[in-house]
């Protein structure tokens, strides 16, 4: 069913909590324990801890087209909550500001969402994996240090408003690889003239693989259990 020193492309749905490290190594553990020596196994594409979603595991000869999976353009809903911000840019910290949302309207939601549609210039959060000295930058932040992060060029292809309920708007986001939807969650407080942070995340697709098509990383180690234990069962009969 598998071939996984030759390559396969293993679709998960993140668990909330769990980081992007942990379902890779669960998932290598399960591979390597149903095949019975190690293989190559990484992501394409890192999930923060309070997201959830489309997450690629590659296996084997698979890891050498990590930068064609990663390029795929990636699909987001989620929530901004309106009013305060943190300093990671979601609920991993505090709220450290409030801010007015009584001159918030519909239409300036609407029209803030428009704003950032197409090429834009976006800087990464000091809370990121971006390495700077060979350090992540979220290890200078946790240590109170801050870090210069260079702006990127990213391309939003799809920014939609789909709750207006102040404070938590809802949103579906289509934009190119290299985007991070909590810098888009700042500075969407900041075209309002107020605050923001992300409050939820769901990576619903990355290119044509969709979540409706992953599974749990512990439905995916009970998966390869029921298949070892049906080939003991073969092999003994």
């Amino acid at each position: 069913m598998f071939d996984f020193d030759k390559g396969e492309l293993i679709l998960i749905d993140k668990p909330y909590g769990w980081t992007s490290h942990e379902v890779v190594h669960h998932v290598r553990r399960s591979i390597n324990k149903y095949i019975g020596h190690k293989v190559k196994t990484g992501h394409a594409g890192t999930l923060d801890p309070l997201a959830t979603g489309v997450l690629l595991i590659l296996t084997g000869k698979f890891t050498k087209r990590m930068e064609e999976f990663m390029a795929k353009e990636k699909r987001y809903t989620g929530t901004f909550h309106i009013g305060a911000t943190t300093p990671s840019f979601d609920r991993e910290t505090e709220i450290d500001q409030t801010f007015e949302t009584n001159h918030i309207s519909e239409e300036s939601l609407l029209n803030a969402a428009k704003s950032f549609t197409g090429k834009i210039k976006q800087t990464p959060p000091q809370y990121s994996a971006v390495k700077v000295k060979g350090k992540h930058a979220y290890d200078y932040a946790r240590s109170g240090e801050e870090v210069e992060l260079k702006s990127r060029d990213v391309e939003i292809y799809l920014f939609n408003i789909t709750d207006t309920s102040l404070p938590e708007v809802g949103f579906d986001i289509r934009c190119s690889k290299g985007t991070y939807i909590r810098s888009l969650a700042r500075d969407f407080g900041l075209q309002l003239k107020s605050g923001s942070h992300l409050s939820s995340l769901c990576r619903t697709a990355i290119g044509e693989h969709t979540i409706d098509d992953c599974m749990h990383p512990v439905k995916f180690r009970l998966l390869l259990e029921n298949l070892k234990d049906k080939e003991v069962n073969s092999t003994s009969e």
